[in-house]
């Protein structure tokens, strides 16, 4: 018996929390004040984040789970014994529409299983996303999971009706994606990221009549690598995660660790805690976009290439690092501020706006906003001097937390 909207719904949102995704962040500004359904400004795109950081507002499904290709991580895969369902196009268009009514979400995230074919499945995923905007002007968010190995004018026409596209880069490594992924390319991949970056510079020149082209994905393309499924240190992840980011122009690199799919756990390794992990890596993501670190410094910490798992990884740089502290709040400059434990770009922001009126205290710090518990072993300001806490030998033990005593049941 075929399930209900109702049960392909539960089935379908279910099978799509594997797919990182985030808000409307970067895109254009529109909304329905001339006509339409939706916005993306003011109450439109509205950011709630889970407790594992994933950013959640949209309505998030995959339009099918069924899929003919067999990824050993991927709980979709063929060979997998799972309850399958399939929307049509116009039930994904229905239930955008009025969930979006009800303010239930403001927007959608659509991923799919490749079903039939990778043309098939990518032309009815353009298809939803072109009869919410041309046939119903919906002005709301729409994510796209694409499929690097559909048609190129497919990804193509994509790119119109979707405010982000991603193509997922899947494990960190070639020879991992080769193995573990066999009907994938990491070539294919690859070649589709660079067209999403080719295809969104052309949208922002000018003809030589002064005119724009039609928009492309503005707020850009991101990508999803699955964290633990192969034996890829963290010094390895954030090396391919740095390339993505200077070759494709990405906005973001989403990091999913992986959990033991029944009857292909036995052929993965599994690194455990995953879900700290993988908050570490975002966080060590985030010190490459917006703190000026290299990829090779951040895993640094241990021979193995591992973030440390106890600490976050500016604080595991600095301990590492102890020569370069303390540093001076009134002479440092920017690029050393920003590598100060607790310090983040805002308030680095204020002490150089600060500063610049006065010599720095530590009541000034406070009042600025700066955490001094975590920053004081390593900055210095007239008044006070760490000493000899820079380089105390339990200055780690400070900041790790405490042991936990581990429950039998």
């Amino acid at each position: 018996m075929k399930p209900d909207l109702a049960r392909k719904l539960a089935i379908l949102s279910d099978a799509a929390k594997y797919d990182a995704s985030c808000a409307s962040s970067g895109t254009t500004k529109r909304n329905a004040a001339r006509g339409g359904i939706g916005s993306t400004e003011g109450s439109g795109i509205c950011h709630a984040y889970t407790p594992d950081g994933r950013c959640i507002s949209l309505l998030k499904i995959l339009m099918t789970n069924f899929c003919i290709f067999d990824c050993a991580y991927c709980v979709n895969r063929v060979s997998s014994n799972v309850e399958r369902a399939r929307f049509s196009v116009e039930e994904v268009v229905s239930l955008t529409l009025e969930f979006y009514r009800r303010n239930y979400i403001e927007g959608l995230f659509l991923s799919s299983g490749i079903i039939r074919s990778p043309d098939q499945t990518m032309g009815d995923m353009v298809r939803i996303a072109r009869t919410l905007r041309q046939d119903h002007g919906f002005k709301g968010y729409i994510h796209l999971k694409t499929i690097p190995d559909a048609a190129p004018e497919l990804l193509d026409e994509a790119g119109l009706y979707a405010d982000r596209l991603s193509i997922n880069i899947e494990l960190p490594r070639d020879d991992s994606i080769r193995r573990l992924a066999p009907e994938k390319r990491p070539e294919t991949i690859r070649t589709a990221m660079a067209r999403v970056r080719g295809a969104r510079e052309a949208s922002r020149d000018r003809s030589h009549t002064g005119k724009r082209p039609a928009r492309f994905a503005p707020a850009g393309q991101s990508t999803q690598m699955i964290v633990g499924a192969d034996g890829a240190s963290d010094a390895a992840i954030l090396s391919t995660s740095a390339r993505l980011y200077t070759g494709y122009g990405l906005k973001r690199v989403y990091y999913s660790a992986f959990s033991p799919i029944p009857d292909s756990s036995a052929m993965l390794p599994l690194v455990k805690p995953p879900l700290i992990r993988e908050h570490r890596l975002y966080q060590a993501d985030w010190l490459m976009r917006f703190y000026g670190f290299e990829a090779d410094e951040i895993a640094s910490a241990t021979p193995e290439g591992m973030l440390d798992l106890a600490i976050d990884p500016k604080l595991a740089w600095a301990l590492g690092h102890r020569a370069q502290f303390p540093v001076d709040v009134n002479r440092a400059p920017r690029e050393l501020l920003l590598r100060v434990p607790g310090f983040g770009t805002r308030t680095v922001d204020r002490i150089l706006a600060a500063r610049r009126q006065r010599c720095l205290g530590w009541d000034d710090l406070v009042r600025i906003g700066a955490p001094m518990a975590k920053a004081q072993p390593f900055v210095t300001v007239p008044g006070w001097s760490p000493g000899a806490l820079t380089d105390s030998a339990d200055l780690r033990a400070r900041y790790a937390p405490p042991p936990e005593q581990l429950s039998l049941f």
